[in-house]
């Protein structure tokens, strides 16, 4: 079932600029710049009068999911810009006492389940990370930086075949930009 024209329409925030051109969406903001390329075949998106509106004609329904994820993620980088996005993550260390620094764009895990070769990961370029006792901070303004990010130093500790109820020792995800993941 086909619907005549389906059109989303989001206003733009205090202080920050869209722009659409070749099929890349460019938001600027106090807190910087980001990119994104967002083309669909058919789909249109304009900026005007302090709004963007992105629409199909004769829209499907997977045309009009297409529509709402790009309309999230214009939202999430309009946050971006003018927030900022934020990852938390927890050291956990049952019996051997994991050491986590940060030097330049390297994370390095010592100490690991006693391991005497530390892990380490190369860190996406412009994410800030920063360790505070227990806690890793992982910020950017582009959000799938930032949560790749996060999710990569969750990896670095992961060990297969054993059961995380158990065996809790690793690095984990405790809040995604600002929502609690769990307890």
């Amino acid at each position: 079932m086909k619907v005549e024209k389906l059109e989303d329409k989001t206003s733009i925030p205090e202080g920050v600029n869209l722009s659409y051109e070749g099929g890349i969406v460019k938001v600027t903001g106090p807190k910087g710049e980001v990119t994104k390329k967002m083309f669909y075949p058919g789909m249109k998106i304009e900026v005007t009068d302090g709004e963007v509106v992105i629409s199909y004609e004769k829209a499907t329904k997977r045309e009009k999911k297409m529509i709402f994820t790009y309309t999230a993620h214009i939202k999430n980088m309009f946050k971006g810009v003018t927030e900022g996005h934020k990852y938390e993550l927890k050291i956990c260390s049952g019996h051997f006492p994991m050491n986590v620094a940060v030097s330049g764009d390297t994370l390095t895990v010592k100490n690991f389940i006693g391991e005497k070769v530390p892990r380490t990961l190369k860190l996406k370029n412009g994410v800030d990370v920063k360790v505070n006792g227990d806690i890793i901070i992982v910020e950017n303004i582009n959000k799938e930086l930032a949560a790749q990010t996060a999710a990569d130093i969750e990896t670095i500790t992961k060990r297969k075949g054993f059961d995380t109820r158990i065996f809790q020792d690793g690095i984990y995800i405790i809040s995604k930009d600002g929502k609690s993941m769990g307890n």
